[in-house]
């Protein structure tokens, strides 16, 4: 254990980098400073070495703190050394128990080094991604980033034009017309005096000749019923107001164009990095939730066990267990990466109308387990998870079947659906609403009947299971 060296870095964004370099023992070896540069990260690289046989290898442990932590990586593994990035959370939680009244550079690097001594079992090597990889993960981050603006300046175009016009007409997404019309014609009084033909003229041009003299009217209607309203009051700023519109209006414009062409190249990386579309032969995993699932996921082979991956989507739920007591249904614990986890839950939405085996997990979350749609949904998403690490490990598609295992067609998959795992509109009415409990009546029944019995259900094992895939041998516990 004497020969063991293990570094605590407290990375800084804009100031020196605090290293702790300790033995196996947790005895503090060497206290340096460093910054990202080869010549200071070999002289900690040389102190933290310094009394060890040829051949050690270094582990290195740090928080994911911004862009600071790639260069540290890239040192450090290229000199055949192990990087462990901690969530911060954890991090922090072994900091306050280091030191309850005290924060400092130097003692979250003792906190992040003594992290690999006291839960060495949770700490997985840091893989970094060939070219490809890294180019995918950048074009996922860039589309994802972008989306998020886009949407912030749609939602904002919105508010502006409900000051301008109350009875707005942006009842829908944004599309290209109403963008066309916003830029330059906010303000009600320039719309009113536009006319209805130029207007028309307009909106046919912007939408390819979708929309027409009736659109015309609605953008008309309401310029008529704002100046209606406001008359010429002062406390309504027309031209300003339209101004912020248009400022916005080009913003999106601008958004979008960059978007589409982080896309493309999006496109192109997926493709090389994988090339049979895997990914995207999961249900409801498509154009964007393919790059998205290979860029976090990164290489399959580096998780034990499916339900590591799912541990690592932090979609598994958090323990509860004391004594005697092992209390289920815990909320997730979100741990991970919350792009994955995002495009999971939402590609569950639609592979539960695609897979029989996962509507009946849905089927059975809602109407048997008392749960809204969205819990039910992210149990299907814990579940697609395991299913999307089984399918990347192997390398071959998914493929749909019944409960039994049968190989089933997508027609003949939504007609399973249809008839078996349908839930009513009355048991979607019910989880909505906060009255009355979540639980089915009949559930409540069976249960109080097992109490009358003296029968224990705590440890009795749930009778819904359902297969990943016939052949993997595996069952899993809806």
């Amino acid at each position: 254990m004497g020969e063991r060296r293990i570094i605590g870095l407290d990375l800084g964004v804009a100031s020196e980098h605090t290293a702790r370099v300790l033995d196996g023992e947790g005895k503090v070896i060497a206290k340096r400073k460093a910054v990202p540069t080869t010549e200071s990260l070999s002289t900690l690289e040389q102190a933290a070495l310094d009394g060890t046989p040829p051949g050690t290898v270094l582990e290195v442990v740090m928080e994911p703190t911004g862009p600071a932590w790639l260069p540290i990586a890239v040192f450090f593994i290229s000199r055949g050394h192990q990087v462990f990035r901690v969530p911060s959370a954890k991090a922090h939680d072994m900091r306050r128990y280091l030191s309850r009244h005290a924060k400092s550079n130097g003692i979250d690097a003792d906190a992040l080094a003594k992290l690999a001594i006291i839960d060495p079992d949770r700490l997985r090597p840091l893989e970094l991604d060939g070219a490809d990889e890294a180019a995918l993960d950048r074009r996922v981050r860039a589309c994802d980033r972008l989306t998020h603006e886009a949407a912030q300046h749609k939602k904002r175009i919105k508010d502006l034009v409900r000051q301008l016009l109350p009875v707005t007409p942006l009842s829908g997404d944004l599309g290209l017309a109403d963008l066309a019309v916003l830029e330059r014609w906010a303000d009600p009084h320039d719309l009113v005096k536009l006319g209805k033909a130029r207007l028309t003229k307009v909106l046919v041009a912007a939408s390819n000749n979708h929309q027409k003299a009736e659109r015309a009217d609605e953008w008309l209607a309401a310029a008529h019923a704002a100046l209606e309203l406001y008359g010429e009051h002062p406390g309504v700023a027309f031209a300003d107001l339209a101004a912020e519109v248009a400022t916005e209006a080009r913003l999106l414009k601008a958004i979008e164009a960059e978007a589409a062409s982080h896309e493309k190249a999006r496109e192109e990386r997926y493709r090389s990095v994988d090339p049979k579309a895997l990914a995207r032969s999961l249900p409801g995993i498509k154009t964007v939730g393919g790059p998205a699932l290979v860029a976090t996921m990164g290489r399959a082979e580096r998780f034990p066990s499916s339900a590591h991956f799912r541990s690592f989507t932090g979609l598994a739920p958090k323990a509860s267990e004391t004594g005697n007591t092992d209390r289920k249904g815990q909320a997730m614990s979100k741990a991970g990466n919350a792009l994955l986890r995002t495009t999971l839950v939402r590609a569950a939405d639609w592979a539960r109308k695609q897979d029989p085996q996962l509507a009946r997990i849905y089927y059975v979350q809602m109407t048997e387990r008392g749960k809204t749609h969205l819990a039910a949904s992210c149990v299907v998403a814990a579940h697609l998870a395991e299913r999307a690490w089984l399918v990347m490990r192997r390398g071959t598609p998914y493929v749909l079947r019944d409960i039994d295992g049968t190989v089933v067609t997508p027609a003949e998959a939504k007609a399973i659906i249809t008839e078996r795992y349908s839930v009513t509109e009355e048991t979607r009415k019910r989880r909505r609403s906060n009255k009355g409990g979540k639980a089915p009546q009949k559930v409540l029944t069976e249960h109080l009947k097992s109490h009358a019995k003296g029968v224990d259900r705590t440890r009795r094992p749930s009778p819904i299971t359902t297969s990943l895939r016939s052949d993997t041998g595996v069952k899993r516990t809806a």
